[in-house]
């Protein structure tokens, strides 16, 4: 029987995993192991594949599900619980528990980047994507602050980005889904000509390789990083939570 894992978001035709899982699988003579795409159009969604898949070892979470597959969980490991948003579901007797691996795979890309004049970050977007790079943040001792098209409390919103804030903000890390293909020429819109040598532009999303918030920050001088690699780590991880 298949060993079957898999990943769950909207619209998601788009994703790394799959290709990733099934050329590791191949590659490993893992003869006895599938990854697919479950696209769900919403999260109530779940309960019904759980009923129809059989033989689901482990499931990947993504945009827009992060936070709201919580309540469909069993149990939390501790950082995810902290977190509060999971993208990797390991299954076992005792039900679903939750793990966030975008804080190992985000944190492990990030770190040999910084330089010492990168000591304030800007995270673009709210969504449970954000939460984990927050998270690392947080380890990491930079203070950060939350850009939303409409601000909650300690968040501010797009219109409030000045010259001098982005001064002293010299990481900036795009969260939203913005720029993610098929929609290549959309940007989150900040400020891009303040931008120059000394900030570090992170996009998580990696299709396209260089988003337009990337190309933007490259025109203006700034170091610039896609998502693949923290990927390629986050599903490592993910792997290792599921046949530990």
């Amino acid at each position: 029987m298949l060993n079957r894992y898999g990943l769950i978001g909207k619209n998601i035709s788009y994703s790394f995993s799959k290709g990733y899982f099934t050329k590791k699988f191949l590659d490993s003579n893992l003869l006895d192991c599938s990854y697919d795409n479950f696209d769900l159009q919403n999260i109530e969604q779940f309960t019904k594949l759980l009923q129809e898949t059989k033989n689901l070892k482990g499931i990947n979470v993504t945009i827009p599900y992060k936070e709201e597959i919580l309540p469909f969980l069993t149990e939390l490991d501790e950082e995810a619980k902290r977190i509060g948003a999971v993208n990797t579901i390991k299954f076992s007797n005792n039900g679903l528990k939750g793990y966030n691996t975008d804080v190992y795979g985000f944190k492990k890309s990030l770190v040999p980047l910084l330089k010492e004049h990168h000591n304030k970050a800007l995270i673009l977007g709210t969504g449970g994507a954000s939460k984990a790079v927050a998270y690392v943040f947080g380890q990491l001792g930079i203070p950060y602050l939350f850009v939303s098209r409409v601000p909650k409390e300690n968040q501010i919103s797009y219109q409030a980005l000045t010259k001098s804030m982005l001064e002293k903000y010299t990481i900036i890390v795009n969260c939203t889904p913005l720029g993610t293909y098929p929609n290549i020429e959309v940007k989150p819109e900040i400020p891009y000509h303040f931008i120059n040598n000394s900030h570090l532009l992170y996009d998580l999303i990696y299709n396209p390789e260089k988003t337009a918030f990337l190309k933007n920050g490259e025109e203006q001088g700034a170091t610039i990083v896609n998502g693949l690699e923290m990927l390629k780590l986050q599903a490592e991880k993910a792997w290792t939570i599921w046949n530990s």
